[in-house]
């Protein structure tokens, strides 16, 4: 038996070795270039010859089908906000700010001279009315049975206006400079407020009091001394809560302005020392003045000055009390 053994044929010179290794070398640079599709994609295939609209419709739901399951298993989406979780983390931050700011001592002093100022006006506005519900009882009294209509009965009604005029003038000073951390508590003044408030108590009460009045009724009497009694009231207080104010401590690390504008002997003495002190470490110069005085010690004005003039006058000069 004859066997055919194939012609191995000639020998590749190098060039063609060359050549050949350059064509493979080009082949897989090519494949490994080419875009892979991933095995687990899943494309709707093209349509076949004779498929239905059923077919493809159902094609189209499995394709949907899996994407939407290996988009569930995602779990960005649940770690954003949402627009509550937004407006709940937001009106928190604003609530955190505000009760920040509350604490600021510049806020709170803002407050309180805001709160100061409303209730000033609201006591005056108070008083202004108490004033005028008593001016029918005064022009009662005034008028003395004069016939309506007559002189005598129209000027009575011009005893309780001028009268509460003069009062408001001097409640008003009074309200003003305390609500200005100065207040004015002149004896006089004050003598002057209570004068025309007995007058006006008086007025309103005697035509009503008992052994005066032909048919005496305490519902009355009552009924026309409330605008006094209030008027009393307010001008009582006032002064008082205005004085409370002024002692206030908004929190800034100095004395409240009530204290600081003391300047008995044992405070001008501890606060001249510290100045004493200040000026030996270099931090305060020699001779200063009593606007740089209050801004090392953290004093009033009238402190500060009481301290400068201790300094000029030098060591042991000031009282201690």
């Amino acid at each position: 038996m004859t066997t055919f053994t194939p012609d191995p044929g000639p020998e590749p010179t190098p060039e063609e070795v060359a050549r050949g290794l350059v064509e493979l070398e080009q082949h897989v640079a090519s494949q490994a270039t080419t875009p892979t599709v991933p095995a687990n994609t899943h494309s709707a295939p093209a349509n076949q010859p004779g498929e239905t609209k059923r077919v493809r419709q159902l094609r189209a739901e499995v394709a949907e089908a899996h994407a939407l399951a290996d988009l569930q298993d995602d779990e960005l989406p649940l770690t954003l906000d949402t627009e509550r979780v937004r407006r709940r983390r937001k009106a928190a931050y604003e609530a955190a700010r505000l009760h920040e700011l509350v604490q600021n001592p510049a806020m709170r002093a803002w407050q309180a001279a805001r709160m100061r100022r409303l209730l000033v006006t609201v006591a005056l506005i108070a008083l202004a009315l108490a004033l005028a519900w008593s001016t029918a009882g005064v022009q009662a009294f005034a008028a003395d049975k004069a016939p309506a209509g007559s002189p005598a009965w129209w000027f009575a009604w011009l005893v309780e206006p001028f009268m509460s005029l003069a009062l408001l003038v001097v409640v008003g000073a009074r309200a003003y400079l305390g609500s200005r951390d100065a207040p004015l508590n002149d004896r006089r003044l004050i003598r002057i407020e209570w004068f025309f408030l007995a007058l006006t108590v008086s007025m309103n009460a005697w035509p009503y009091l008992p052994g005066v009045a032909e048919v005496f009724s305490f519902s009355r009497l009552v009924l026309h001394l409330l605008g006094p009694v209030v008027a009393v009231a307010i001008v009582t207080a006032l002064p008082i809560i205005l004085a409370a104010f002024s002692r206030l401590d908004h929190g800034a690390g100095t004395p409240a302005t009530g204290h600081t504008y003391r300047t008995n002997g044992l405070d001008v003495a501890e606060l001249t020392d510290r100045a004493r002190r200040l000026i030996k470490a270099g931090d305060l110069p020699h001779g200063a003045g009593a606007g740089k005085i209050r801004s090392a010690l953290g004093c009033g004005m009238d402190a500060a000055r009481a301290v400068r003039d201790a300094l000029a006058d030098g060591p042991g000069t000031e009282k201690r009390g």
